[in-house]
Parts: C-alpha cells; structure tokens; sequence
C-alpha cells in the first residue's frame, strides 16, 4: 500500500513532464468578508480610531481595572487598617514619642481579622464585579486585536500613523475595501451615510426621541421648578432597556421586532413594554445601596483633592449629558459633537456671565470680605509663630474659609465689563446651531437664562445629580418612562425606515427633508398652511433639526452624494447664504473672537471663495479657481493697515490643519456650517413672519 502514495514534490515533477498545467487556486484573502455585526465592527474601528490605537485601548482597560481594584482596597484598609486612637491621639500608647505609620497602620491579617460580616459581603459582591468586568474588558480587547489587525492588513495603517489620518480618511479606506473583500453583501458600495448608520444606530433614536419630548425625564422640585434630570446611569437603563437587553424592541442590533411594525399589537406591546419598565426599576431599587455607595467613593477620590487645591473649580461650568443629545446632530460622530461645543464653550460662559443676581452679589461681597479677613488673620499669626498651624482644626477652617472667599468672589460680577446677551447668544448659535423659537430676542431674560443653564450647567450640579441618581432613576422609570410606554411604541413603528445594506434605522436619520422636514425651515412659507393636520406635523422634527443635520453632515463629509430633494434643499441654501453672507462669514468669525477673547475687531478680507458645495474641493482645486478669477481691486482688495488680516496660502494651511481634524478634509467647513445655519435661522424667522401676515388665524392658533 505504501507504494501507491508519492509527494507532492514528486506528483508534480510528473505532471510537468507530462506537459499538463495545473493551477493552484488562492486561498482566501481575508477574513473581513461577509462580517456579520458590522455595526458593531465599525463602531470598535471608530473608538480604535478615537483612542489613538491598540496600546491606548489596552492601558486604559488595565488601568480600570487597577481603579475599580484600589477604590475597594483603599475604602476596606480606611475601615478596617487604620489605628484611629493613636492617629488623632485619642489614646497615649506612645507616651509622647513620635508617632510612625507602623503604629498606625495595621498589618494585613490584623485588617481582615477586623472585617465585619457587611464587610464581607461588600467585599464578595466587588469580587464579583471585578470578574465579570476582567472577562468583559478581556472579551472587547480580542475583538479590539481583530480590529488592529484590520488597520494593519486591510487598511494598511499602522497604528503610528492613526494620528495623521483623520476619521474621513478612515472612511475613504473602508470604501475601498468593501469594493475589494465585500464586508457587507447586501450592497457593491458603501456610503458614508451608510457607515454612519451603523455606527450611530441607537444613537440616532436616542436624538430622535428629545427631539419628539420623549426624553429626558423631567421633574419639579419645591422651590426651584421643573428641571431637566439625565445622567449616566438613567441613560444606561434606557439604552439597556431599548437596545441592549433580551426583550429590548430589537431582535439583533440593527432589526426591530417584527411586532413592534403592526398596528394592531400595539397596546400589547405597550404592556410588556411597561412591566419590563417596572421590574428594571425594582432591580435599581435593590441596587440601590451599592451604586449608591460606589458613587460616594468615586466621587470623594476623583474630586476631594481637586476641592482642596481649587475650591472655585466646582463652579466651572460644562455642557451637559442633555445638551449632547439636544445640540446633537443626526448623523453626528462623538469628536464632531465635541469639536462644536467646545468652540461654543467660550461664548456659553460669557453669556451666563453677562448675568448677576444684586441680591447674591451684596451677600457675597459682605460674606467673601469677612471669610478673607479670617483667613488673612490665621495666615498672619502662622507667619509670626508657625506652631499656630498645629492648633486643632485651625487647618480645616482655614481651608474651609478659602474656598468660601473663592466661590464669593466668582459671584461678584466685572463692573468694567458690558455684555450684550442678544450677540452673544448669537455667538453660541453659529456653534451649536440650534435656537429654540421663543428665545429668539429673548435672551436677556431670566426664563431663557434658567433654560440655557440646564444646557450648560455648573459642575457641583452634575457631581449632585450622580450622587443622587441610584435613588432617582428607579423612581423616574415609573413616574416618568412607564406612563410613555405606548408612546415609545407608536415611536419605533412610525419612525423606523428598512435600508439595503444597513437594517433597520431611525427614519430621522435618513435626513428626508420632504418627509420630516419643516417647511418654516425651506423656501416657500405659503406650503404651510396646506400641512398643519396633527398627522403631519407629528412626522416633521422640531427645531430645524432634519435640515441643520443635512446640512452639516453634506459639509463634512463632501464626498457624499445627496439625494435629489437634498440636493435641492442644499442648493436653496448656497444661494441665499452666497450672495448675502459670503463677505461676511469671516466678520462672524472675527465678532466670535471679539466676544471670547476680548481682542479688537479686525478686518479680514479674502478673494471670493467657491459656494458651500463648492468648498468640497480640494486646496489645489481652490488655488486653481482663485487663480482662474478676475484679479480686479474687488477681488483682491490689499490690506490698508494693520489691523487687517490677509488670507494668503500660509493663513490657509494654518487654517487647514486646524480645520481638518475636527471636521474632515473641508478647508472651510466650520465656517460655512455657521454661515449656513445662520441662514436657516433667518429663513425660518422670515418664514414664520411671513406666514403670520397672510394667516392670522393661524397666528393665533400657533400663540
């Protein structure tokens, strides 16, 4: 039998002496074909992408890890290793000698000797937690090795390089690999839009539903009124309890449950919606003493130093969680968001800052000057005699009283300075692009002020809802999500679209401005009264939202090709901002600078750039078509003095880069989104005006 076998070698020095050819077929090139989850796969490439590559991801999931781990080891040895009697001499073990850590601090098997029975439980329910986050974090660090090898082999990206290629270079790639390995089968080519779709899926829902008053929950406390309340932990119940869990709406990531598309089940639906309403909330309320517990542990080793050091930090304010779902585009990648509000962050706290209480300034003048005196007081004795410092508490007080004088002085207005809230709201719009209606020439106002604090909040108040969000949110999933069962199952069969190649979606997210748009917010003010059944209106997004997400997402991502309603709608636009805003956009830009900075306004003139969709092209293509304009004095208009600013090609590389990677390849996209959605606020308001002089029964009805 052995003699019936030969090797390959040997069979194939046969087969060529016998002139047959044989051809060996190639193995198969990639594993990316045919990738089941692509939403999830894009999403991992986006935050591999985001976190600078395989390394950062792996420190950073480490070092949790490490975080979680210390927190409990630390909390245990402050409970249960430390000798308190001899470290506050309570008791005179020492008889007066100097006191050392080893006499304070207990060994190891001293500390677990002291452990309680409660201790021990909170000690095995962290244990657990620790496992279940180690396999967790180890499960998403083989997938995030899956992704790395994707850049390196795929996309021929080193993770060196992650750096200089912003996202839509990213996308440009993932365009060409699909048209190679076919990672979706559904479709030849993929779109932007479509790899958005999938990244920002369940996003996308969450916008929608603030933008139709789903969301946030809203509740009314005694002496305050009604506030907006959403924080982390609600949001991870929602997220969990509509996308993420086993009886969530959604079979898989990207279809909805086929029930929740029929009419006829809907209050069924509603029902079971309710009851896994209500025992989420029982499973918080049991929860309860432990986040809540692990909120004040947190809270106290991430701030307590910083209170300390700058007690007037607390009072620095940040954007909210709701004003990231609010400003929140569709469509709209994490650093985008991120890239606009921290240009508008300058301006935000210029317009609080426009705004004192009299009464909180004459408290905090007299209550800053006498906790300032004190302090100066024991500063001046411990200069004189240093052991003043030792007396009891004399340390505590003085840090109690600076940090009163700080949070005093942060309250006493600049008498020197003079705002105009009206401009300077107008300066937080050209970044946030969003203007609700009855603010418009209202925002000196403290109702529009009390508005825009819940956008844009101190930090002491973000620290307090945390703390106080395990007792909240089980009460909030009743009281507030409970009762809008049915409505969020009307929203999911009314507000979801099937698309080739990406699954179910938010219908918002397809940005059909015919379909969900508002006529307020295009051309012809007179289409309205046609379309104001409760049916319609119902369907169009509030705010402008449908129009300012196409139009930012055309402006960052310029490759993409819009549908033909869009591109109409786009066209409208370029013409009404071209001839009326083009001199001016960088005059906007200049008053920003004016407001946030406090520097002189200046001047800056350029040649006569390309329209908004022309900006989609490249430097080289805008240097050929400047070069190809008539170089008249209107043109190129030299500057005068030196308070003008010239464009030349330096200012605009400058200007490139900085551009580049908050917003993609466009040369002027920042700008031009602002001018644009400056636009669509005139238009609307024009719109709105218009439509009140020809309908005044309409007028009427809307006040």
């Amino acid at each position: 039998m052995h003699n019936n076998y030969a090797t390959l070698q040997e069979a194939a020095h046969d087969q060529d002496e016998q002139g047959i050819l044989y051809h060996v077929a190639e193995p198969t090139r990639s594993k990316w074909s045919h990738i089941d989850d692509l939403d999830s796969f894009f999403t991992r490439m986006y935050k591999y992408h985001q976190k600078h590559g395989f390394l950062c991801l792996l420190l950073q999931e480490i070092f949790e890890l490490g975080q979680f781990l210390f927190i409990v080891i630390l909390t245990t040895y402050l409970f249960h290793g430390i000798n308190y009697p001899i470290l506050f001499h309570y008791s005179n073990a020492r008889n007066g000698t100097k006191i050392t850590l080893h006499d304070i601090i207990y060994p190891v098997s001293e500390c677990i000797h002291n452990f309680s029975f409660l201790t021990w439980c909170i000690i095995i329910i962290s244990l657990a937690v620790l496992v279940f986050k180690f396999f967790t974090k180890f499960y998403q660090t083989i997938y995030y090795w899956d992704i790395k090898q994707f850049y390196n082999t795929a996309l021929k990206i080193n993770d060196d390089e992650l750096d200089n290629l912003t996202w839509c270079d990213i996308i440009s790639k993932i365009k060409e690999v699909q048209l190679e390995q076919q990672m979706c089968i559904h479709k030849r080519e993929l779109t932007e839009l479509d790899i958005y779709h999938r990244i920002l899926r369940q996003e996308n829902y969450m916008v929608a539903m603030v933008n139709k008053h789903l969301l946030p929950p809203r509740i009314r406390i005694p002496f305050i009124g009604e506030i907006v309340y959403w924080t982390k932990p609600l949001r991870y119940n929602i997220q969990g309890l509509l996308f993420r869990s086993p009886w969530s709406p959604f079979e898989s990531p990207w279809h909805l449950r086929e029930e929740y598309k029929k009419q006829n089940l809907r209050n069924e639906l509603a029902n079971k919606l309710g009851r896994y309403i209500i025992y989420l909330a029982l499973i918080n309320l049991c929860l309860f003493p432990i986040i809540f517990l692990w909120q004040i542990l947190y809270n106290f080793y991430n701030y307590g130093d910083l209170i300390k050091r700058e007690p007037g930090r607390m009072g620095i304010r940040n954007w909210s969680l709701y004003s990231r779902l609010y400003f929140r585009h569709f469509n709209e990648l994490d650093h985008e968001l991120q890239a606009r509000l921290t240009r508008a962050y300058r301006p935000a706290s210029r317009y609080l800052e426009a705004f004192s209480s009299p009464v909180m300034t004459v408290i905090a003048q007299y209550v800053g000057f006498m906790c300032g005196s004190l302090f100066t007081v024991i500063v001046a004795l411990t200069i004189y005699d240093e052991d003043v410092i030792a007396v009891e508490h004399v340390l505590s007080i003085m840090t109690a009283l600076g940090a009163i004088t700080a949070i005093c002085r942060s309250l006493i207005p600049d008498e020197r300075t003079v705002w105009c809230p009206e401009q300077l709201l107008e300066c937080v719009v050209m970044h946030t692009h969003y203007l609700p209606t009855d603010w418009k020439g209202q925002a000196h106002t403290s109702r529009v002020r009390e508005n825009f604090q819940e956008l844009f909040q101190m930090s002491v108040v973000a620290i307090l809802e945390d703390l106080l969000s395990p007792i909240l949110t089980p009460y909030l999933m009743i009281r507030w999500v409970y009762p809008r069962s049915l409505e969020i199952v009307d929203f999911f069969r009314n507000f979801t679209v099937s698309v080739v190649g990406v699954g179910d979606v938010c219908s918002f997210a397809e940005m059909n401005v015919k379909k969900h748009g508002n006529p307020l917010w295009q051309m012809d003010p007179y289409y309205y009264p046609s379309t104001t059944d409760d049916t319609d209106q119902y369907l169009q997004a509030e705010d402008g939202k449908i129009e300012l997400s196409l139009l930012h997402f055309t402006t960052t991502n310029p490759l993409w090709v819009p549908t033909p309603s869009a591109q109409e709608f786009i066209q409208s636009v370029e013409e009404q901002a071209g001839p009326e805003m083009y001199d001016s956009d960088f005059q906007l830009y200049s008053s920003q600078r004016y407001f946030e900075e406090e520097i002189p306004r200046r001047e800056i003139l350029r040649p006569t750039k390309p329209t908004l969709r022309d900006s989609s092209l490249s430097k080289e293509q805008i240097d050929f078509q400047r070069e190809s304009q008539d170089s008249s004095q209107d043109n190129f208009r030299r500057p005068t003095d030196k308070s003008t600013v010239w464009f030349d090609d330096t200012n605009l590389q400058n200007l490139h880069k900085s551009v580049t990677w908050l917003e993609g390849p466009n040369v002027f996209s920042s700008a031009n989104m602002r001018k644009s959605a400056m636009t669509l606020h005139t238009r609307r308001a024009r719109n709105t005006r218009s439509l009140e002089e020809t309908t005044p029964l309409l007028s009427v009805r809307n006040k």
